[in-house]
C-alpha cells in the first residue's frame, strides 16, 4: 500500500524521494488544522527571531517536521523508526538538534504560555512559581557521567527539576543526575528563572526544599520568597494546596512515552523533549479555546467531575 498520495514525479518537496508537502495527517500525534493555525504563526515568529544567518530555506515542510518530532515525543520511538511518510529521519533529527540548540521549543512554550494565561484571566508574566522534582529511570543510552543513583527512591537515572506557574504551565526545567538534591536543583532553576522572568515574587515547594540557607539564598539572589507547603497529617488521601498543581503537570508529561524513561544521551535533549511535549499540550488547549470545543469528559460524564457522575447516576 503506498504511503504517499501522489506519484513520485508529482511530489512537491524539493528533496528527492520525499513527499512531505503532500502527506496526509493520519496519526493521533499529528497537528489538526485548528492546532496548526495556532502553532504556525508562533513557530515562524520564534524561528525568525532565532535564526543566526540567512541561508537556503528548508526543503521540507515545517508542519511535517513538527509532526515528526511530535510523533517521536508522543510514541517514544527511535528516530530511525519514523514512518516513511515523514521526511527522512536524519533530516528530522537535524531539525530537532539544530533548533533545540537555538531555543525554539523553549521560546514556543513562553509564547503559548502567555496566550494561555491571558485567556485564563491572568497577566502574561507570572508572579508565583511552584517547584518540584521527578526521578526517571535512564536507559542504556544514557552515559554514566550524566546519570546517578537516588538513594531514597532507589532509581538509577536522572532528575527533572521543574518550575510551573499557578495554572501548571511550564516555566523552566533543569535535567540533572538523580543524585542531585532538590535544593541544588532549585538553585539551578532559580538561575534559569532569573534569566527569563523579572516578575516572580513567591515560590511554593514541598518539605524537600525546606531550610533557611536555601530560602535566604533565593531571597538574596532573586528576590523570591520561598513558602514551604507541608503534607497534611490527616489520614487518607488529601489534596495538598499548591503542590497538586505541579503534580498534575507531571501527570500531563507522563502521557508522552518518550518522557516515561530517559533515552537521551544529552541532558539538553531531554529538556527539549519536555518542552516539545509542553508545546503539544498548550497548542491543543489553545485550539480548543479558539474553536469552542468543550473540555474532554473525565469520569465518564459530560462535565468531567466525580460529582457530575454521581448526579448522573442518581
Amino acid at each position: 500500500m503506498p504511503v504517499y498520495p501522489l506519484a513520485a514525479q508529482n511530489a512537491s518537496c524539493p528533496s528527492g524521494g520525499c513527499w512531505c508537502h503532500d502527506r496526509v495527517r493520519c496519526y493521533p500525534s499529528d497537528l489538526t488544522d485548528a492546532q496548526w493555525q495556532v502553532l504556525q504563526p508562533q513557530a515562524r515568529q520564534v524561528m525568525a527571531e532565532l535564526v543566526q544567518a540567512a541561508g537556503r530555506p528548508m526543503d521540507h515542510d515545517l508542519r511535517a517536521m513538527l509532526d515528526a518530532v511530535f510523533y517521536v515525543v508522543k510514541n517514544g520511538v527511535e528516530w530511525r523508526a519514523l514512518p516513511a511518510d515523514f521526511p527522512p529521519w536524519p533530516a528530522v533529527y537535524a531539525f530537532f538538534d539544530r533548533w533545540n540548540a537555538r531555543g525554539l521549543p523553549e521560546g514556543l512554550v513562553h509564547q503559548l504560555r502567555g496566550r494561555l494565561r491571558e485567556h485564563q484571566g491572568r497577566a502574561a508574566d507570572p508572579t508565583a512559581a511552584i517547584v518540584d522534582s521527578q526521578i526517571v529511570k535512564a536507559a542504556d543510552t544514557v552515559g554514566k557521567a550524566s546519570r546517578g543513583f537516588h538513594g531514597g527512591k532507589k532509581i538509577n537515572g536522572r532528575g527533572r527539576h521543574v518550575a510551573v506557574d499557578a495554572e501548571g504551565w511550564l516555566l523552566s526545567i533543569v535535567v540533572t543526575g538523580a543524585q542531585v538534591s532538590d535544593r541544588a536543583g532549585a538553585k539551578l532553576l532559580v538561575i534559569n528563572l532569573m534569566n527569563i522572568f523579572t516578575t516572580l515574587r513567591i515560590m511554593w515547594a514541598d518539605s524537600g526544599y525546606d531550610g533557611q540557607p536555601l530560602a535566604s539564598w533565593i531571597r538574596q539572589v532573586a528576590g523570591i520568597t520561598v513558602q514551604i507547603i507541608k503534607r497534611s497529617d490527616l489520614p487518607g488521601f488529601q489534596i495538598v494546596s499548591r503542590r497538586w498543581v505541579v503534580e498534575r503537570t507531571f501527570g500531563w508529561l507522563l502521557r508522552y512515552r518518550r518522557l516515561v524513561r530517559d533515552y537521551e544521551r544529552r541532558t539538553e535533549h531531554h529538556e527539549a523533549m519536555v518542552y516539545w511535549a509542553t508545546v503539544m499540550i498548550m497548542t491543543r488547549r489553545l485550539a480548543r479555546y479558539q474553536t469552542g470545543t468543550p473540555q474532554p469528559a473525565r469520569w465518564g460524564t459530560s462535565d468531567g467531575s466525580p460529582a457530575g457522575q454521581a448526579q448522573a447516576a442518581a
